[in-house]
């Protein structure tokens, strides 16, 4: 009897521990849905950004350790709008609606794509620049396009858009590779590398990281870059569901700043005069 006893209040103290967390995931997820954070957000006057430190031009991390980047001076130009400073946090990329969500950050603003899958937890604002993926390699590598990468090792950021495409879209790219099953990384920087080093053939990767970071190589003419048929992708601020204010705030801002030119500027300083449509 007494044996039963304990077995029972055991199992009464995991049911309790239970419930109590997933009442905690329904907090955070009811909170993430339905709280407006703009008025907390302005009287404290500052707004927390979450972004991959290492993904050029977009935001990255000079030899000094400063962190610059294209979406480092077009949020700080937005929310100088609205008296508001802005603090970037690094965060896990492959973790990025989980971070929005529980409230570590306020934005993810970092090269960031809208898509389906990702709408169905994240809100975001108006598209502020296009993109698409596009294949690099080596160019001793005589990889031209996607069927070019017929059993070969291929690599793809985790968490990526570029991933995500190639999961959504198999038969375009992932069917052809080896074992039908990409290298994943942690950053592209060290996809380079491993690229670089010949442990894999091709990289599936962001154009904007793939023009910048070949453009500033010692031997840039040593890489190719390949186009197969992902759609293009547009890159916008995603927030959470309930922070409608903060999202109206946003788009008016970059409305503002492509009207007063502020948004050539920095599409200048970071893109030259390559074209980019915003």
């Amino acid at each position: 009897m007494k044996k039963r006893l304990i077995s029972l209040l055991l199992l009464s103290l995991v049911l309790v521990g239970l419930t109590t967390t997933l009442s905690g995931c329904e907090n955070v997820t009811t909170r993430a849905d339905t709280q407006d954070t703009w008025t907390k957000i302005k009287k404290h006057g500052t707004v927390v950004v979450g972004l991959d430190d290492s993904f050029v031009p977009m935001g990255f991390r000079e030899k000094s350790g400063k962190l610059v980047g294209y979406d480092i001076d077009l949020a700080r130009a937005v929310f100088k709008l609205y008296g508001v400073k802005v603090s970037f946090q690094t965060i896990d990329w492959s973790m990025n609606a989980t971070e929005l969500r529980n409230g570590t950050i306020d934005l993810i603003w970092n090269g960031y794509t809208k898509n389906p899958q990702r709408e169905k937890v994240v809100a975001f604002s108006n598209t502020y620049l296009k993109n698409k993926q596009v294949l690099v390699s080596l160019k001793k590598n005589h990889i031209n396009s996607f069927n070019d990468m017929t059993g070969k090792t291929l690599g793809a950021q985790s968490g990526s858009s570029g991933y995500e495409s190639l999961e959504n879209n198999p038969k375009l790219l992932k069917d052809k590779i080896a074992r039908k099953t990409p290298i994943q990384y942690d950053t592209f920087t060290n996809a380079f590398l491993d690229l670089n080093a010949g442990r894999i053939k091709g990289l599936l990767i962001d154009s904007v990281y793939a023009n910048y970071y070949i453009k500033h190589e010692a031997n840039s003419a040593a890489y190719t870059e390949s186009q197969g048929t992902f759609d293009s992708e547009d890159f916008a601020v995603g927030l959470r569901k309930g922070d409608t204010t903060m999202k109206a705030k946003i788009n008016a801002g970059l409305k503002t700043l492509k009207a007063n030119g502020t948004l050539a500027k920095i599409n200048k300083k970071w893109f030259g005069n390559q074209q980019v449509e915003n």
